[in-house]
């Protein structure tokens, strides 16, 4: 059975090749189609119009989000310890 080792060997090391060959090939088609594809700007949006949003976050909602977060957090310290 020994013998049979290094046959597989070679065996196995010629199909991950290929694999590897491929794999090469498709990530080289993903390039070239990236390449080909122009990138749009979708958004009508000015970047102060979205600092804007940033700015108008609800901060007695983002704290209300924050004391949920600690509540869920102790419950499940109490749970694991206890």
């Amino acid at each position: 059975m020994e013998q049979n080792q290094p046959e597989q060997r070679r065996a196995a090391d010629q199909v991950f090749q290929q694999s590897l060959e491929q794999l090469e090939d498709i990530l080289q088609e993903n390039l070239t189609e990236e390449e080909e594809i122009p990138q749009l700007h979708t958004s009508n949006f000015t970047e102060a119009e979205l600092d804007q949003d940033l700015i108008d976050i609800d901060l007695a909602a983002l704290e209300d989000a924050v004391a949920d977060i600690e509540k869920y957090l102790e419950e499940i310290t109490k749970t694991q310890l206890g």
